[in-house]
């Protein structure tokens, strides 16, 4: 009796923290994006939304050096895959920020599919972290997740980061 009991209340407090969990998500859509994503917890808040004169959204974890998300959308070619795009902005941006090192470029599912690129580099002699999920939704659209923050932090909210990709999709 005293094990059902116990199997008992196990249950009832993983049911209830699930639930606690799942009430923190809270959706982010706006008149001026095409798109909708879902924020897991309320750490996550808007911090520019898109207008007619900028076409991205920012969001921040706590603090700006804890995470920062800003959302933007890529025409290319027709022929363009994700990885030249990724390797494009690498060139033609990245490599150029103080302490720039290269990660690696993993396939990435979610509602939309695409690849995930990481990257290091200093903002202020401090080590941070990059993480950007390219994500197409037609042959000539794009969109890139950019996830900056201080490398230990980043670090530490990558499920976090990968469920706001995942749960990202179009209106």
């Amino acid at each position: 009796m005293r094990r059902l009991t116990i199997l008992f209340v196990f249950v009832l407090v993983i049911t209830c923290a699930t639930s606690i969990n799942s009430a923190q998500t809270r959706s982010f859509t706006s008149e001026g994006a095409e798109y909708t994503l879902e924020l897991p917890g309320a750490a996550w808040r808007v911090v520019a939304e898109p207008d007619s004169a900028h076409q991205h959204a920012e969001f921040v974890y706590g603090d700006r050096n804890d995470g920062h998300l800003r959302v933007r959308k890529e025409v290319v070619g027709a022929n363009v895959s994700v990885s030249e795009l990724a390797r494009r902005e690498s060139d033609q941006k990245l490599r150029f920020l103080p302490g720039y090192v290269a990660g690696r470029e993993e396939n990435f599912a979610g509602r939309l599919n695409g690849i995930v690129v990481s990257y290091e580099f200093t903002s202020g002699g401090k080590p941070m972290l990059a993480r950007t999920y390219y994500l197409r939704t037609d042959n000539r659209t794009v969109y890139a997740l950019q996830f900056k923050g201080a490398r230990d932090k980043l670090e530490k909210i990558r499920n976090q980061t990968d469920s706001i990709a995942r749960s990202f999709h179009l209106k």
